[in-house]
């Protein structure tokens, strides 16, 4: 266990401490965005690889078991997280830039801005509390605590770029989903999000909830 504890910490202090802070800043700085990224994709591919052998080697403690009805429940709440997955790959706030700042969001950025954060953080959360162990909880706690706290993370960093574009842009989005909409700051526009990611994310959705016990040895939900 200690080494999955480690494992974690590690894994959040290179997406947290390292990736959305002013130590990137300084890093890029001496390095250049081109070997910051190379230098950042090698320790992030090395740290996921030691937390997922630390995480099947681990001991571990059962704390609760999710009942059948609470396990349906979360799954149902990996189809929106497979949904925004998917609709994230066309425009998420990390891949926007400067540039992107200035524009008017668009399909998904309206729901919310870090589709695929919120993604995480709720296929995180689904396994934290569906499993119900100390090795699960510090494994699945260390991408939900990346997911949410990375979202204010990359926020910040994208405001040190371009203070004025992200004022403009923050004041149309929101972190919550649907929160923009929901207090008038935007509109939901179901064209520019597509059919792409509800279906896709609908396929998958059911292809894992029917293969779940066949590739994990535990099945979603109980029957």
């Amino acid at each position: 266990m200690t080494l999955l504890i480690l494992a974690a910490a590690l894994w959040v202090f290179i997406h947290i401490g390292v990736s959305g802070t002013r130590l990137r800043d300084t890093v890029v700085a001496r390095l250049g965005e081109g070997r910051f990224v190379l230098v950042f994709s090698l320790a992030s591919v090395a740290s996921i690889a030691l937390l997922v052998i630390a995480w099947q080697n681990a001991e571990t403690t059962f704390l609760w078991s999710a009942p059948s009805w609470l396990r349906w429940i979360l799954a149902l709440l990996m189809l929106p997280a497979f949904v925004l997955f998917m609709a994230s790959h066309k425009r998420n706030p990390t891949a926007v830039g400067n540039k992107g700042l200035g524009e008017e969001p668009r399909g998904i950025q309206r729901v919310t801005r870090h589709p695929m954060l919120m993604s995480f953080a709720l296929w995180g959360l689904v396994h934290v509390v569906g499993n119900g162990d100390t090795a699960s909880l510090v494994f699945f706690g260390a991408f939900l605590v990346t997911a949410v706290a990375g979202m204010p993370s990359i926020d910040a960093k994208l405001a040190r770029r371009n203070p004025e574009a992200w004022r403009g842009f923050a004041e149309k989005t929101s972190i919550l989903p649907f929160g923009a909409i929901l207090s008038g700051r935007n509109r939901l526009v179901l064209s520019e999000i597509g059919w792409m990611p509800p279906v896709v994310g609908l396929i998958l959705w059911m292809a894992l909830l029917h293969f779940h016990r066949g590739i994990f040895g535990v099945p979603a939900v109980f029957v």
